[in-house]
Protein backbone atom coordinates (compact mmCIF):
# COMPACT_ATOMS: atom_id res chain seq x y z
CA UNK A 1 0.00 0.00 0.00
CA UNK A 2 2.81 2.47 0.91
CA UNK A 3 4.53 1.26 -2.42
CA UNK A 4 1.23 2.22 -4.37
CA UNK A 5 0.46 5.51 -2.50
CA UNK A 6 4.42 6.43 -3.11
CA UNK A 7 3.87 6.02 -7.55
CA UNK A 8 0.39 7.98 -6.61
CA UNK A 9 2.04 10.98 -5.27
CA UNK A 10 4.94 10.59 -7.50
CA UNK A 11 2.41 10.70 -10.85
CA UNK A 12 1.10 13.49 -9.24
CA UNK A 13 4.10 15.53 -9.25
CA UNK A 14 5.44 14.31 -12.54
CA UNK A 15 1.98 14.82 -14.57
CA UNK A 16 2.12 19.01 -14.17
CA UNK A 17 6.00 18.84 -15.61
CA UNK A 18 5.04 16.72 -18.37
CA UNK A 19 1.82 18.80 -19.72
CA UNK A 20 4.15 22.18 -18.29
CA UNK A 21 6.79 20.49 -20.85
CA UNK A 22 4.75 19.77 -23.77
CA UNK A 23 3.32 23.48 -23.26
CA UNK A 24 6.45 24.65 -23.62
CA UNK A 25 7.87 23.14 -26.81
CA UNK A 26 5.51 23.04 -29.66
CA UNK A 27 6.71 19.57 -32.16
CA UNK A 28 5.52 17.09 -34.75
CA UNK A 29 5.25 13.30 -33.80
CA UNK A 30 6.12 11.24 -37.23
CA UNK A 31 3.43 8.82 -37.86
CA UNK A 32 5.56 6.40 -39.45
CA UNK A 33 8.86 7.14 -37.83
CA UNK A 34 11.45 6.89 -40.27
CA UNK A 35 14.95 4.92 -40.05
CA UNK A 36 17.65 6.69 -39.18
CA UNK A 37 21.64 6.22 -40.87
CA UNK A 38 22.99 5.79 -36.56
CA UNK A 39 23.86 1.86 -35.37
CA UNK A 40 21.22 2.33 -32.91
CA UNK A 41 23.18 3.56 -29.75
CA UNK A 42 22.89 6.94 -30.80
CA UNK A 43 20.40 9.51 -31.15
CA UNK A 44 20.08 11.11 -34.88
CA UNK A 45 19.29 14.66 -35.38
CA UNK A 46 18.91 15.74 -38.51
CA UNK A 47 18.59 19.57 -39.84
CA UNK A 48 16.70 20.46 -43.16
CA UNK A 49 18.18 23.23 -44.98
CA UNK A 50 18.22 25.44 -48.24
CA UNK A 51 21.65 27.28 -49.16
CA UNK A 52 19.32 29.91 -50.15
CA UNK A 53 17.06 30.01 -46.98
CA UNK A 54 17.64 33.44 -44.96
CA UNK A 55 16.41 32.15 -42.05
CA UNK A 56 19.13 29.46 -42.57
CA UNK A 57 21.50 31.44 -42.60
CA UNK A 58 20.62 33.31 -40.12
CA UNK A 59 20.19 30.17 -37.79
CA UNK A 60 23.42 28.82 -39.15
CA UNK A 61 25.68 30.68 -36.28
CA UNK A 62 23.71 29.62 -33.48
CA UNK A 63 23.41 25.92 -34.58
CA UNK A 64 26.99 25.96 -35.00
CA UNK A 65 27.47 26.74 -31.44
CA UNK A 66 24.56 24.00 -30.46
CA UNK A 67 25.98 21.72 -32.48
CA UNK A 68 29.65 21.84 -30.75
CA UNK A 69 28.07 21.03 -26.98
CA UNK A 70 26.03 17.77 -28.24
CA UNK A 71 26.92 14.98 -25.99
CA UNK A 72 28.66 12.05 -27.10
CA UNK A 73 25.85 9.84 -27.87
CA UNK A 74 23.67 12.45 -30.37
CA UNK A 75 24.90 12.34 -34.12
CA UNK A 76 23.99 15.21 -36.36
CA UNK A 77 23.80 15.86 -40.05
CA UNK A 78 22.92 18.29 -42.16
CA UNK A 79 20.26 17.24 -45.29
CA UNK A 80 19.53 19.62 -48.03
CA UNK A 81 15.81 19.81 -48.47
CA UNK A 82 14.79 19.30 -51.95
CA UNK A 83 11.28 20.66 -53.40
CA UNK A 84 11.88 21.98 -57.23
CA UNK A 85 15.11 21.83 -59.57
CA UNK A 86 16.84 25.46 -57.80
CA UNK A 87 16.85 23.37 -54.79
CA UNK A 88 18.17 20.19 -56.47
CA UNK A 89 20.44 22.36 -57.81
CA UNK A 90 21.76 23.91 -54.48
CA UNK A 91 21.73 20.23 -53.13
CA UNK A 92 24.31 18.78 -55.35
CA UNK A 93 26.45 21.34 -54.68
CA UNK A 94 25.87 20.55 -50.91
CA UNK A 95 27.32 16.96 -51.62
CA UNK A 96 29.87 17.71 -54.52
CA UNK A 97 31.59 19.71 -51.33
CA UNK A 98 30.96 16.42 -49.29
CA UNK A 99 32.23 14.28 -51.79
CA UNK A 100 35.75 16.92 -52.23
CA UNK A 101 35.71 16.96 -48.57
CA UNK A 102 35.85 20.17 -48.42
CA UNK A 103 32.49 20.38 -46.88
CA UNK A 104 33.49 21.55 -43.30
CA UNK A 105 35.75 24.59 -44.55
CA UNK A 106 33.68 25.77 -46.97
CA UNK A 107 29.81 25.39 -45.49
CA UNK A 108 29.88 28.64 -43.74
CA UNK A 109 31.29 30.40 -46.42
CA UNK A 110 29.38 29.46 -49.30
CA UNK A 111 26.23 30.89 -46.91
CA UNK A 112 27.79 34.08 -46.82
CA UNK A 113 28.48 34.31 -50.45
CA UNK A 114 24.88 33.88 -51.52
CA UNK A 115 23.57 36.37 -48.55
CA UNK A 116 26.12 38.70 -47.70
CA UNK A 117 27.98 38.54 -51.66
CA UNK A 118 24.67 37.42 -53.85
CA UNK A 119 26.47 35.18 -55.40
CA UNK A 120 23.87 33.49 -57.58
CA UNK A 121 24.13 29.44 -57.32
CA UNK A 122 23.22 29.08 -61.30
CA UNK A 123 25.42 31.20 -62.21
CA UNK A 124 28.53 29.14 -63.79
CA UNK A 125 30.63 31.71 -64.32
CA UNK A 126 29.88 33.39 -60.74
CA UNK A 127 30.42 29.65 -58.97
CA UNK A 128 33.85 29.17 -61.14
CA UNK A 129 35.24 32.31 -59.71
CA UNK A 130 34.06 31.46 -56.16
CA UNK A 131 35.33 27.97 -56.53
CA UNK A 132 39.19 29.13 -57.57
CA UNK A 133 38.93 31.67 -54.47
CA UNK A 134 38.32 28.66 -52.27
CA UNK A 135 40.86 26.64 -53.85
CA UNK A 136 38.65 24.33 -55.37
CA UNK A 137 39.12 23.29 -59.19
CA UNK A 138 36.27 24.48 -60.86
CA UNK A 139 36.19 21.54 -63.48
CA UNK A 140 36.90 18.65 -60.92
CA UNK A 141 33.50 20.10 -58.97
CA UNK A 142 31.12 20.21 -61.65
CA UNK A 143 31.83 16.29 -62.73
CA UNK A 144 31.41 15.93 -59.28
CA UNK A 145 28.18 17.31 -58.67
CA UNK A 146 26.99 15.57 -61.83
CA UNK A 147 28.33 12.59 -60.92
CA UNK A 148 25.69 9.41 -60.41
CA UNK A 149 27.33 9.52 -56.45
CA UNK A 150 25.94 13.13 -55.98
CA UNK A 151 22.65 13.11 -58.16
CA UNK A 152 21.53 9.76 -56.51
CA UNK A 153 22.13 11.37 -52.69
CA UNK A 154 19.73 14.52 -54.39
CA UNK A 155 16.80 12.03 -54.80
CA UNK A 156 17.38 10.29 -51.65
CA UNK A 157 17.29 13.91 -50.03
CA UNK A 158 14.15 14.90 -52.07
CA UNK A 159 12.68 11.54 -51.02
CA UNK A 160 13.41 12.68 -47.38
CA UNK A 161 12.00 16.19 -47.46
CA UNK A 162 8.97 14.23 -48.25
CA UNK A 163 9.26 11.42 -46.08
CA UNK A 164 9.68 13.57 -43.36
CA UNK A 165 6.89 15.57 -44.71
CA UNK A 166 9.06 19.00 -44.54
CA UNK A 167 6.95 22.15 -46.05
CA UNK A 168 9.47 24.76 -45.62
CA UNK A 169 13.47 25.25 -43.67
CA UNK A 170 14.83 25.36 -41.64
CA UNK A 171 13.43 22.13 -39.57
CA UNK A 172 14.81 19.65 -38.09
CA UNK A 173 14.35 16.01 -36.95
CA UNK A 174 15.06 13.84 -33.62
CA UNK A 175 15.49 10.11 -34.43
CA UNK A 176 12.78 9.91 -37.00
CA UNK A 177 10.56 10.70 -34.66
CA UNK A 178 9.90 14.02 -34.32
CA UNK A 179 10.08 17.29 -36.50
CA UNK A 180 10.09 20.64 -35.10
CA UNK A 181 9.97 23.87 -37.75
CA UNK A 182 11.03 27.55 -38.11
CA UNK A 183 7.49 28.64 -36.66
CA UNK A 184 6.87 25.94 -34.01
CA UNK A 185 10.58 26.72 -32.38
CA UNK A 186 9.06 30.35 -32.54
CA UNK A 187 12.98 31.70 -32.64
CA UNK A 188 16.67 30.11 -33.06
CA UNK A 189 17.25 29.47 -29.50
CA UNK A 190 13.49 28.07 -29.52
CA UNK A 191 14.27 25.87 -31.86
CA UNK A 192 17.29 24.64 -30.52
CA UNK A 193 15.83 24.36 -26.95
CA UNK A 194 12.70 22.10 -28.11
CA UNK A 195 15.17 19.62 -30.02
CA UNK A 196 17.37 19.46 -26.96
CA UNK A 197 14.12 18.51 -25.20
CA UNK A 198 13.05 15.81 -27.56
CA UNK A 199 16.61 14.37 -27.45
CA UNK A 200 16.43 13.66 -24.01
CA UNK A 201 12.82 12.26 -24.70
CA UNK A 202 14.21 9.83 -26.62
CA UNK A 203 17.20 8.94 -24.40
CA UNK A 204 15.06 8.38 -21.47
CA UNK A 205 12.65 6.26 -23.82
CA UNK A 206 15.66 4.16 -24.64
Amino acid sequence: MKRFFSLFVAALVVAPLLALAQGKYQYTELNPSQPVDTDGKKIEVVEFFWYGCPHCYNLEPALENWVKKLPPDVQFRPIPAVFNQQWAHDAAIFYAFDALGVLPRVHRAFFDAIHRDHLRTDDKAAMSEWLKKNNIDPNKFFETMNSFGVQSKVQRAKKLSVDYKIDGTPAMAVQGRYTVSAEQGRSHEGMLDTVSYLIDLVRKGK
